[in-house]
C-alpha cells in the first residue's frame, strides 16, 4: 500500500531560488521586508508548550547583526519548570503521534510546503534581520525549507515499508522500524530555519516527538516553521518550542531522563560536552541516549595544476565568502600546487577584493558576522596570522556607513603552514588561506591533514587525479570541480567525518534510521 501511495506523488524537483537580479523581483523582496518590519519588530513572542501559547516572564532581545543598535523582536527565558513540563508534554503527545499514519505524516509536510512557498519572501526579511545573511543567501536556506518538506514526505512513506528478510519455510518474518521517544533539537544561528527543521522533521517523520531549542540569536526563523506546521495540520503537541539560556535549557536538557535522542548542530566543543554527558545514565533513565551531531569544519579546496582557474577562483569565492564564512562547509583553506598556485592567488584575490561590504536588508554581497563577540575573536585570528603568514587582502574591521555591527573586510591570507592556527582551526568567519603543494596527491594529504572533514572541493580536469581525491579525501561531501558549499537536500546528503560530527547525511537516504530502532516479529504457521 505505501509503495502505491509513492507512486502517487510527482517527481521531485528542487525549489527554484528567486531571480533576484529582476527588479520586480527585488522590489517584491523589499516589500517583504516593509511588510516583516510593520508586522513583527518591538513585539515580544512566544513559547509553545502541550499546544499552548505561553508568554510572560523575563525575556531576551534579539538584534539586528547589520545593526546591533536595534532590537527586532524579543522571546521568554524559559524556566526550570518550563523546561519540565516541555519534555512531559513531549513525552505525552508521544504515546499518540508514535501510532500516527505514516500518510498523515507526509501530507502534514507536503502541505507545509506549499504553505511555505507562498511566504518565502517573508521568511528571507525575518532571516536577514535575525542573523545577517543576504537576499540570496536567506532565500537558498528557505527554499531549502521546502526541498526538506518534499524530501522527508517521501521519505516517511519509504521508511514506514520496513524491510525484506530471507524468508523461513514455517514463519512469516517482518523486520519494521519503531520511533524511539522525546528528540530534543538545539539548532545553531546560522541555519535557523533549515538545520532544525531538517532534525525536526526526521524525528517527527520516525513517530518522535520533539522539544526545540533555537539559537537565542535567531528564535523566529524557526518559530515560524514551527506555527507553519501547526497551520499545515501537525497536531501541537508533538513539537514544544521552548526558548532561553544555556543555563536551563543547555545541560539540563541534555540531561534529562525523558529525552530519548539529542540531534544538535553547533561548535565541536559543544558536540563533544553533549555526547559526554549523553552518555551518562540517569536515575530512572531506561536507555542509552543517542546524539546526532554535526560539529562544523574546517573545509578544504584543492586545485590541481591541471584545473580550470577561473572556474576555480569564483568557486573559492563563493564558497569562501558567502554569508560572511559563517557555514559549517565554507572554504578556509585553498591548497593549490606550486605550479598554479601564484595564478591562482592573483584570481582569488582579484575576485574578493570587488567583494562590497554593507547591510544584507540592502543584500549587500558581504554582511556582517553574528555579533560583536564573534569579530572580535575573528579579528585575532588575523591579528596573529598578520604575524605568520602573508597577508594579500583585508585584515581590518569593515565600516557600513551609521551602521553598527560585526563587518570585517574579506580576508586572505598566502603561504600558510599547515601547523598554523589559520590553517587547523576553525574560524568561521570570512577569513580564506592559500598553502603550496609540491603534486596533487602532497596537495590531498594537506587537505586531510585535519580532525574536521564536513566538505571540500577538488578541482582537475584528470579523471586519474579525480579517481584518486574520490578514494582519498577524507570528507562527508566532496564536490568535484564546483563550489564546497551548497548542499541540496535530497540530492547532497550532508554530514561529515571525524570531529565534524556523526555523519548522519541530513537529507539523504538513510538519515531517518537515527531516529528509529528496528523491530524483527517471527510468527509461526
Amino acid at each position: 500500500m505505501t509503495s502505491t501511495l509513492m507512486e502517487g506523488f510527482l517527481p521531485f524537483e528542487h525549489e527554484p531560488y528567486f531571480p533576484f537580479s529582476r527588479e520586480d523581483v527585488a522590489q517584491a523582496q523589499r516589500e517583504a521586508y516593509r511588510r516583516v518590519r510593520e508586522r513583527y519588530v518591538g513585539r515580544t513572542f512566544p513559547m509553545s508548550l502541550g499546544g499552548e501559547r505561553v508568554e510572560g516572564g523575563e525575556t531576551f532581545e534579539v538584534r539586528n547583526p547589520a545593526d546591533t543598535r536595534e532590537v527586532v523582536w524579543r522571546f521568554p527565558k524559559a524556566t526550570p519548570e518550563q523546561l519540565e513540563r516541555a519534555v512531559a508534554c513531549a513525552k505525552t503527545a508521544f504515546e499518540t503521534w508514535r501510532f500516527s499514519d505514516p500518510m498523515q505524516r507526509a501530507t502534514i509536510f507536503k502541505r507545509a510546503g506549499e504553505l511555505l512557498r507562498g511566504r518565502r519572501m517573508e521568511f528571507n526579511a525575518v532571516m536577514g534581520l535575525e542573523n545577517g545573511k543576504n537576499w540570496a543567501e536567506a532565500d537558498g536556506e528557505v527554499a531549502e525549507c521546502v526541498d526538506h518538506f518534499e524530501v522527508f514526505a517521501r521519505e516517511t512513506l519509504k521508511w514506514a515499508q520496513g524491510k525484506p528478510v530471507y524468508p523461513m519455510p514455517d514463519e512469516h518474518v517482518t523486520t519494521v522500524y519503531e520511533p524511539i521517544g522525546v528528540v530534543a533539537v538545539i539548532s545553531p544561528w546560522n541555519f535557523p530555519a533549515a538545520i532544525p527543521l531538517g532534525m525536526a522533521l526526521g524525528a517527527i517523520a520516525a513517530g518522535n516527538t520533539v522539544v526545540w531549542k533555537p539559537a537565542s540569536e535567531t528564535p523566529l526563523s524557526s518559530l515560524l516553521l514551527v506555527e507553519l506546521l501547526f497551520e499545515a495540520g501537525l497536531p501541537q503537541g508533538v513539537i514544544q518550542f521552548i526558548t532561553g539560556t544555556d543555563e536551563v535549557l543547555g545541560d539540563p536538557l541534555v540531561d534529562h531522563r525523558d529525552v530519548r535522542m539529542i540531534a544538535f548542530t553547533g561548535s565541536k566543543e559543544i558536540g563533544c560536552r553533549i555526547m559526554e554527558r549523553a552518555a551518562r545514565v540517569q536515575p530512572g533513565q531506561r536507555w542509552l541516549k543517542r546524539v546526532m551531531a554535526e560539529m562544523g569544519g574546517k573545509d578544504p579546496t584543492v586545485v590541481c595544476a591541471d584545473a580550470d582557474l577561473d572556474a576555480a577562483a569564483t568557486g573559492i569565492v563563493q564558497a569562501a565568502f558567502g554569508y560572511a564564512g559563517q557555514k559549517c562547509s565554507a572554504c578556509s583553506r585553498v591548497i593549490a600546487e606550486e605550479d598554479v598556485y601564484d595564478a591562482l592567488l592573483e584570481k582569488v584575490v582579484s575576485l574578493a577584493r570587488e567583494i562590497r561590504v554593507g547591510s544584507p536588508e540592502e543584500n549587500a554581497p558581504l554582511g556582517p558576522v553574528i555579533h560583536e563577540g564573534s569579530a572580535r575573536r575573528i579579528m585575532g585570528y588575523i591579528e596573529n596570522g598578520k604575524k605568520t603568514a602573508r597577508l594579500v587582502l583585508g585584515g581590518e574591521r569593515a565600516g557600513s556607513g551609521e551602521r553598527e555591527g560585526g563587518y570585517v573586510q574579506p580576508t586572505i591570507f598566502a603561504d600558510v603552514d599547515p601547523k598554523d592556527p589559520l590553517f587547523q582551526e576553525e574560524i568561521f568567519g570570512p577569513v580564506l588561506t592559500f598553502t603550496r603543494a609540491r603534486d596533487w596527491r602532497h596537495a590531498i594529504d594537506l587537505a586531510n591533514d585535519s580532525e574536521y572533514g564536513l566538505t571540500a572541493a577538488f578541482y582537475s580536469r584528470d579523471p586519474a587525479k579525480i579517481e584518486g581525491a574520490r578514494r582519498l579525501m577524507h570528507v562527508g561531501n566532496l564536490y568535484i570541480n564546483r563550489k564546497c558549499t551548497g548542499a541540496l537536500s535530497g540530492t547532497h546528503a550532508f554530514g561529515g567525518y571525524g570531529m565534524s560530527g556523526t555523519n548522519a547525511k541530513v537529507g539523504g537516504p538513510d538519515y531517518l534510521f537515527w531516529f528509529l530502532q528496528t523491530k524483527t516479529v517471527a510468527q509461526k504457521y
